[in-house]
């Protein structure tokens, strides 16, 4: 469902996003989904990689630190490859 946002408001939160999506944390998240899904090939359609967990689950799954709530996460429990 999506937000009911003044045009103002709606603005300034594509800009807070895209900030964030370019994030050297998110950009390094983004390029390791993005290795193992060429490498996973169907095993990996209609789902995400869980950084934390290493291994694919569906988006609904991969959100919300799976009922805890996002406080508990750290960056400490991803696991990124570096290339």
């Amino acid at each position: 469902m999506p937000q009911k946002l003044s045009a103002a408001a709606r603005r300034r939160k594509a800009a807070r996003d895209k900030a964030y999506a370019m994030t050297p944390a998110r950009r390094a998240k983004k390029a390791d989904a993005q290795r193992r899904r060429r490498k996973a090939g169907s095993a990996a359609k209609g789902k995400d990689w869980d950084h934390k967990d290493n291994r694919w689950e569906t988006p609904k799954a991969n959100r919300g630190n799976h009922g805890q709530g996002t406080k508990k996460e750290g960056k400490r429990n991803y696991k990124i490859k570096k290339r």
